[in-house]
């Protein structure tokens, strides 16, 4: 956050804070299962009680079954917990120029409202989690969000090629030309979900781990540097891909190749 605007390079996204609100708190590293708390907002001052949970949800590696925007609703929805009563039904709307899903539940205890949209933007769910006792604040900061800069829609949730393509289970298709499995120095029964660019020319580019140790992180890069996909063409022309995988996990054994 810098001069009242959040930004998110990864997702392309900048979004003005209200006035006079700001983040106070950091949040925790991300899940094994790819869920990330990308911003804690709140109003500077006590005078007002409302807060701004925005998260991100990666959908490769999603422990709940839902693999777009939408069901990630629809099983939100689904799983409130007793004491929640839901406020607005989800309905799809239209919100920077992006598709949202959105609904609303409440506390009749705690006497607060909660509105709830999403949007998915490379193959994560991108989620905004509003918070207050005062639901005409919360339908006011809902319509601010049309001043949000997202990138535009499409099946790459990328904007005039900004982005990498994002498929699922590319690592497992028919362009995967070369692989080499990593050979882990210890056993450990964790699971190391990865997301890998994949440039142009088939070589990976980029790696980001969302969870594992030091030499499981080691074993794993030198393992990718050595992968080789067939380019994938997008009318014509060779582009970027990003896609997951997962290595390791129970079946991985010490001085075994790992699989996924």
């Amino acid at each position: 956050i810098s001069g009242g605007v959040y930004k998110n390079a990864y997702f392309g996204m900048s979004y003005a804070l209200p006035n006079g609100w700001t983040e106070l708190y950091k949040g925790p590293p991300p899940s094994d299962s790819g869920r990330y708390v990308l911003a804690q907002i709140q109003p500077d001052t006590t005078a007002t009680r409302a807060q701004l949970l925005v998260s991100a949800q990666d959908m490769f590696f999603s422990a709940v079954p839902a693999r777009n925007a939408l069901q990630w609703a629809v099983y939100e929805k689904d799983n409130l917990q007793s004491g929640y009563k839901m406020e607005l039904p989800i309905t799809q709307t239209n919100i920077a120029g992006r598709p949202f899903s959105s609904f609303s539940y409440w506390s009749p205890v705690a006497e607060l409202h909660w509105y709830v949209l999403a949007t998915e933007v490379r193959c994560h769910t991108l989620e905004f989690v509003f918070t207050s006792p005062d639901t005409k604040l919360l339908k006011d900061l809902v319509i601010q969000m049309n001043n949000m800069v997202l990138p535009g829609p499409g099946p790459s949730s990328r904007a005039d090629g900004a982005f990498p393509l994002c498929i699922r289970d590319y690592a497992e298709s028919q362009y995967l030309i070369r692989r080499v499995d990593p050979i882990f120095s210890e056993h450990k029964f964790n699971s190391v979900p990865v997301r890998v660019i994949i440039d142009s020319r088939g070589f990976i580019k980029h790696i980001h781990f969302l969870s594992a140790f030091p030499d499981q992180q080691k074993a794993i890069t030198d393992a990718l540097a050595q992968w080789k996909f067939k380019p994938y063409l997008e009318h014509g022309n060779p582009v970027e891909v990003e896609t997951g995988m997962i290595f390791g996990g129970e079946r991985a054994r010490a001085g075994s190749p790992a699989v996924d």
